[in-house]
């Protein structure tokens, strides 16, 4: 099977640019790309790094590596800015988040020390807990935008690198819904120039990073690439776009167990979800116009696996509820309870409970690898606009209007490595397999 089309090799540096600088999710990004680049420890949770892809029948035991499968560029490559509203260098922000240790991280506090963000673009209406220092100054959002415009331009020279992807670690923002002036490229633009309440920061990254040929993924629940106006943008200038909401902790356990009753016949009748944690997005959501952007992320993924219009006697009528309580002295080690009342045969009633311990920005930082790498994969081959295949990292994929999203974690693996297998002219893996038994 012939190569869908040329995948151009990844020549030179990679810049990844990143909003939210110096939070917790990016600051154990970049440590953790540093101390896997030293070999003090190891990328786990990476699929680039760590996954492998099956190529052909079982019989043939061919599993390569993932990164020796496609072309990928080697984090040797990697160059990083972005931009954040406070200005302290990457070492202080990684210590005060409090995440990685000082056995990780004194190691590589020199590295991390020459590094800090640029001005962000920050307005407290949409972000309520948060107070931004280091922010930039406009007459019109148009004029912010084509600040992080210059910015993206500056970047490139300055560091000498060949291609960037930017993405979006930042807080969430307020909800949104989309109306007219998300509609068109041109209404977008007026709305910017007009200093539009419905454009939000979030956006104005966005819309500068297509504009300068730059792919864009966002790691929070905002509206922020997932409209018209974007996805019509994204095609125009041939990027690829992908979001939303890092899929880490609670919600991911939701996409395992739920497709599980699913597959089963198993009714439910009532989620409830509960969430402890207390960094700086604990902080944000506390506020709930930030909450109720998060809440719509996480509510969407039971009724997209369970489609209760299709099984209405299992799943038209459960209850869900998601809460998410801000508790300081928790700090990055988030914790979720989930209580799930399920009925089996005959109606009978049984009961679900999962306690989960975990490490948001543990769990965040592989994600955000993995997007930087397979979204520069799809810009050297030619893909643009949506890219529904990384679905597997999102709360909320985004795919084509006419669509619903797909959510079964086990559906989007096997979407992303048949991808793969598509862009490599390889045969994609049905798992049929009557032809070993014929």
């Amino acid at each position: 099977m012939q190569a869908r089309n040329t995948i151009q090799k990844p020549k030179g540096k990679l810049g990844i640019l990143i909003v939210g600088f110096n939070g917790a999710v990016a600051t154990t990004f970049l440590s953790g790309v540093m101390a896997v680049r030293t070999g003090l420890a190891r990328p786990i949770g990476s699929l680039t790094q760590m996954g492998t892809i099956r190529i052909g029948k079982r019989t043939a035991h061919e599993t390569p590596m993932i990164k020796d499968f496609v072309e990928l560029a080697g984090l040797d490559d990697f160059v990083f800015g972005g931009w954040d509203i406070r200005n302290e260098n990457c070492y202080e922000s990684a210590v005060e988040a409090g995440v990685l240790h000082s056995g990780h991280l004194d190691k590589i506090k020199k590295e991390l020390q020459v590094l800090r963000p640029m001005k962000a673009v920050f307005d407290q209406f949409y972000v309520k807990r948060l107070k931004g220092t280091h922010v930039k100054k406009g007459k019109t959002k148009f004029d912010l935008m084509e600040q992080l415009r210059e910015d993206i331009r500056s970047f490139k020279v300055n560091q000498k690198v060949d291609r960037c992807v930017l993405i979006w670690c930042g807080s969430t923002e307020i909800f949104i819904d989309r109306n007219g002036v998300h509609k068109s490229i041109k209404k977008f633009e007026e709305g910017m120039k007009n200093n539009h309440v419905h454009i939000s920061p979030s956006m104005l990254y966005a819309y500068a990073a297509l504009m300068e040929g730059v792919p864009f993924a966002n790691g929070a629940p905002n509206l922020t690439v997932d409209m018209a106006a974007m996805m019509e943008l994204a095609r125009k200038k041939g990027v690829p776009i992908a979001g939303k909401d890092f899929k880490t902790g609670q919600t991911l356990l939701k996409t395992v167990i739920a497709p599980m009753l699913k597959a089963r016949s198993l009714g439910l009748s009532g989620w409830f979800s509960s969430n402890i944690l207390g960094n700086r997005d604990g902080e944000v959501l506390d506020d709930p116009g930030s909450f109720k952007t998060k809440e719509e992320s996480k509510l969407s993924v039971l009724e997209g696996i369970l489609q209760s219009d299709l099984y209405p006697e299992l799943y038209k009528n459960y209850y869900h509820k998601v809460r998410i309580n801000y508790y300081p002295p928790r700090g990055d080690n988030k914790e979720s309870w989930d209580n799930i009342d399920i009925f089996g045969w005959l109606g009978y009633p049984m009961q679900i409970k999962i306690n989960f311990l975990c490490r948001d920005s543990i769990l965040a930082a592989p994600i955000v690898l993995d997007l930087v790498l397979f979204l520069d994969l799809a810009q050297r081959a030619g893909m643009k606009g949506i890219q529904e295949w990384l679905s597997f990292y999102f709360k909320s994929p985004m795919c084509a209007p006419e669509l619903y999203p797909e959510h079964d974690l086990f559906i989007q693996l096997m979407k992303l490595k048949n991808t793969l297998r598509y862009l490599k002219g390889e045969d994609m893996i049905t798992h049929l397999g009557l032809e070993y038994y014929d």
